[in-house]
């Protein structure tokens, strides 16, 4: 190869990282305007200024608002996370996380927020449906396991959705006794949820 064609096809790299950080930073900002907005209210223009691009590559890109909508709800579910979980210390450690400040963690309470806005939507509510059984419950049984595992982590993702929800209302850490309690409470809940039952249902 001469090196005239190797300086030829030099820019094709540069181009792609581009095209990638564009990509990532039109999804960002669609998060954040979906999480605050909601879907019917988030307008594509405004998406586009706060990502610093033309609205013309919001489309190049996505396709439009509802396709652009449903890679932001993908983008918020980190299913992957779930393969990392320790069943010795997962029921005490979602406990103790649970017990927080919504505001130790933003970026996971912002995902949250997200999630809420999309189950509360008509138009957006059925797409969410399918992304939770392909991205969030269906992990969640192959990590559990046994009998019955489907509704074990049906029970599982509302017990933590519900409680993620209070914890948002409150929007502080608990302290002191209270929180020994909240925590003990808890962790139990959750370590009874991953315990495969013997009994007949």
């Amino acid at each position: 190869m001469s090196d005239a064609t190797t300086l030829a096809r030099a820019p094709a790299e540069p181009r792609k990282r581009d095209a990638e950080a564009t990509r990532a930073a039109i999804l960002n900002a669609a998060k954040g305007h979906f999480a605050r907005l909601g879907y019917d209210c988030a307008v594509l223009r405004h998406i586009a200024q706060d990502a610093g691009v033309d609205v013309a590559l919001v489309k190049r890109y996505f396709g439009g608002k509802e396709a652009l909508f449903v890679e932001a709800l993908k983008a918020s579910f980190l299913a992957d996370g779930m393969r990392a979980w320790d069943r010795a210390t997962f029921a005490q450690e979602i406990a103790i996380t649970l017990a927080d400040s919504p505001h130790v963690d933003e970026e996971r309470t912002h995902r949250f927020q997200f999630l809420l806005r999309a189950a509360t939507s008509p138009t957006t509510a059925p797409l969410l449906n399918v992304l939770i059984q392909d991205r969030f419950l269906e992990p969640i049984r192959a990590w559990l396991g046994g009998a019955d595992a489907d509704a074990r982590a049906r029970v599982l993702a509302a017990s933590y959705i519900g409680f993620l929800v209070e914890r948002l209302v409150r929007g502080e850490a608990l302290e002191g006794r209270e929180r020994r309690v909240f925590i003990d409470r808890v962790s139990a809940i959750f370590a009874g949820l991953m315990t495969v039952s013997d009994g007949p249902p």
